[in-house]
């Protein structure tokens, strides 16, 4: 595949609410550092601008970013806010509040429900908006998220957030959630060899009722905050063999073949693997890679 002329509207768009995005997105974590979050060094932050700008230059306009997505010296929202302020008309920030990291980076207590304005309002400042285009509530154990819910539902209604997502949920808590606003987006942990039965449905119920479906870690895999896995199955190999392409652009080609609802947010720091990223919405496997690799999700360990 050649990379640097694919742009990101090879794989598509869908909408969240009345918001049209590329299929293929950007994620800000990686902007911040070598690994996400205190795991790895500091970025260089004229990279990190560098690398928005580029994805802009190839179309993306749906980036997933996080007031907690945060290095010793490097902030994703800021640096978003620096390299694209004034934004795009087209752009789509998308947002998550639930988590909380104190100022030495420690992850600390999670949000109650009366701490979400906060968390919101953090946002707002760090980005230089009036207003977030989407808000997802991470879920973090607890067992109902419809008192957290209802908090971001209310400062909806204050105009402060345009549309709601949920994260990290099973089936019921997205039932849950709907039952108080409507949610334009769920996401899940998923990819190739991440089996969660929970996950799965939710899929496939976000396919029946027309939600975006958002996988995180698509293509780190079992990595998870530390980076891309460099642990490919001999199928993925040959799959990338078949097509010229990378391992992680069939992770993310196969990820974007489990429905036209399924979004990507695949992150980076490094330019050359950006447009890597995105020229994978351009890759079409056959019905029978698919298969193989559905058989390679399902397969247990």
């Amino acid at each position: 595949m050649t990379s640097e002329t694919i742009t990101a509207d090879a794989a598509g768009t869908w909408t969240l609410g009345d918001l049209t995005v590329n299929r293929i997105g950007f994620g800000a974590m990686r902007l911040t550092g070598s690994a996400a979050f205190h795991l790895g060094t500091p970025s260089d932050r004229k990279r990190s601008i560098a690398v928005l700008h580029k994805a802009m230059e190839l179309g993306v306009n749906h980036i997933d970013t996080a007031a907690f997505y945060f290095s010793s010296l490097r902030s994703a929202n800021e640096i978003i806010n620096s390299a694209l302020s004034p934004y795009p008309d087209d752009l789509v920030i998308v947002t998550k509040v639930g988590p909380f990291r104190n100022y030495s980076g420690e992850w600390a207590t999670s949000a109650r429900p009366d701490d979400l304005r906060g968390h919101v309002e953090e946002n707002l400042r760090q980005l230089g908006r009036d207003h977030l285009d989407v808000v997802n509530l991470r879920r973090m154990g607890q067992d109902s998220i419809a008192e957290h819910f209802g908090a971001l539902a209310e400062l909806r209604e204050e105009g402060l957030i345009r549309h709601l997502g949920v994260s990290d949920v099973e089936p019921r808590h997205l039932a849950e959630a709907q039952a108080i606003a409507p949610v334009v987006c769920v996401q899940n942990r998923f990819g190739l060899d991440s089996r969660n039965p929970g996950t799965d449905e939710l899929l496939r119920i976000c396919g029946e009722q027309g939600i975006a479906f958002v996988p995180f870690f698509a293509i780190a895999g079992n990595a998870g905050a530390e980076g891309a896995t460099t642990a490919h199955d001999e199928a993925v190999l040959a799959v990338a063999w078949a097509h010229n392409a990378t391992p992680a652009q069939v992770r993310l080609a196969w990820t974007l073949a489990q429905g036209p609802h399924v979004l990507a947010i695949s992150g980076t720091g490094n330019p050359d693997h950006l447009a890597e990223n995105i020229a994978a919405g351009a890759l079409r496997l056959t019905e029978d890679e698919v298969d193989t690799l559905n058989a390679l999700h399902q397969k247990e360990d």
